[in-house]
């Protein structure tokens, strides 16, 4: 498969994901073996040709083949009660299972790789603020060298100022080592075996305003695992029309020429055989298809509310994480920024100690690596409640109703 070089984005990822991802690949068989099935659902029985030779090798006027007779018949199955279109209906309905099941793989698939590309998007994001985060250590580091060099303070300053330098260096490395972890899983939810692009390109500050529960909960029924429920029960009712049309005997309809050695004539043959449906009406099968239809229209119930539930959690997180990274754009990380700001100036002009600038600095890097995490979060969140409703969040905004009296 072709490397992907240089920058990509999700449009990209998302476009190789259907391209190259195996599972997709390996499930997308299902559909052609429907159609497999369909096809072999339509056919007919086979005719049945048949060859008997009686009355030789006895004794007397039987020895031999001179008193011998030979029958050549062919016969044919007709099958009754409609089994052969009620057939060929169950394997129709089975493929548009087949086919939602797909596309609710499809959906799973995309929406991992989506979180695989925000994972990269969100390392970069970190390994930038923890670069930044080591600028800013290697100048108050040298500030205060220059310090304790002038004998303003203690030696026991630039000791602390080389200590703070080396953690955020290793926070900088346990960053890279997680981004390049992120890269593999993204590269292999692309169907690649290595991460060949240099980096991702993405808005994870990008926050828009998000729908009401109510305007989610009116389009879950486009969820492909809620929406399949409908063609399941059109498939455990085909199923049972299956069987009951089973109960109907179906006929051997033969015909054919039997040849009489001793006298050289030969005569038609034509016959019918029914089964005699005695003990075995099917109704146990029948019994069976009954049950896991009624199994169904409690399944269908389950799922759909298995659904409402999963949904009404990944609202709250969507809501949560969005007023969280709104507060954090907003308020605290410009807060932080102004209080650093202020505390590297002092500490400059000696205003400030070293440690001061250093819970400044510690303060400013906690409040943007929370407010990354936070736009993590939220994106996560909407990829997971656009998979649960198979819809774009910005179709659902753009979808709403004006206020009355709004101009559009």
């Amino acid at each position: 498969m072709q490397p992907i070089a240089g920058v990509l984005t999700l449009d990209k990822a998302l476009a190789q994901t259907l391209m190259g991802s195996p599972e997709l690949a390996a499930i997308s068989w299902d559909s052609k073996i429907g159609e497999a099935r369909m096809l072999q659902a339509g056919l007919l029985p086979n005719p049945e040709i048949s060859y008997e030779l009686s009355d030789f090798g006895g004794s007397g006027v039987y020895s031999g083949l001179n008193g011998s007779s030979s029958l050549v018949q062919l016969g044919q199955l007709v099958e009754l009660g409609g089994k052969r279109s009620k057939r060929t209906h169950l394997a129709a309905v089975e493929k548009e299972l087949a086919d939602w099941d797909i596309e609710s793989k499809k959906l799973d698939v995309l929406a991992e790789t989506n979180r695989n590309f925000l994972d990269v998007l969100t390392g970069q994001e970190k390994i930038g603020l923890t670069a930044e985060l080591v600028r800013l250590a290697e100048r108050a580091r040298d500030t205060v060298l220059e310090r304790v060099q002038a004998g303003k303070v203690s030696p026991l300053e630039g000791t602390k100022a080389g200590v703070a330098l080396s953690e955020t260096r290793i926070q900088l490395t346990r960053a890279q080592n997680e981004l390049a972890a992120a890269r593999s899983r993204l590269a292999a939810s692309m169907g690649l075996e290595t991460a060949s692009f240099q980096r991702v390109s993405g808005k994870l500050e990008t926050l828009a305003p998000i729908p009401s529960a109510e305007d989610l909960n009116a389009y879950l029924d486009r969820n492909p695992d809620i929406a399949r429920w409908v063609k399941e029960k059109e498939q455990r009712d085909a199923a049972l029309a299956m069987e009951k049309a089973k109960r109907i005997p179906d006929v051997t309809i033969s015909g054919g020429m039997q040849y009489y050695a001793d006298t050289d004539d030969s005569a038609l043959l034509v016959g019918i055989s029914v089964p005699l449906p005695l003990f075995d009406r099917n109704q146990g099968n029948i019994a069976e298809a009954e049950h896991r239809r009624a199994k169904a229209r409690e399944e269908s119930r389950s799922s759909r509310t298995k659904a409402v539930t999963t949904l009404s959690d990944a609202y709250r997180m969507l809501a949560s994480s969005y007023a969280e990274s709104k507060s954090l754009q907003d308020d605290i990380v410009p807060a932080a920024q102004k209080v650093f700001a202020d505390t590297e100036e002092g500490f400059r002009e000696g205003k400030f100690d070293f440690l001061e600038l250093l819970d400044a600095q510690r303060t400013l890097f906690t409040a943007k690596e929370s407010y990354i995490a936070s736009l993590s979060n939220y994106h996560k969140a909407v990829v997971d409640v656009e998979r649960l409703i198979a819809t774009p969040l910005a179709e659902v905004s753009a979808a709403r109703p004006h206020p009355r009296g709004a101009r559009s």
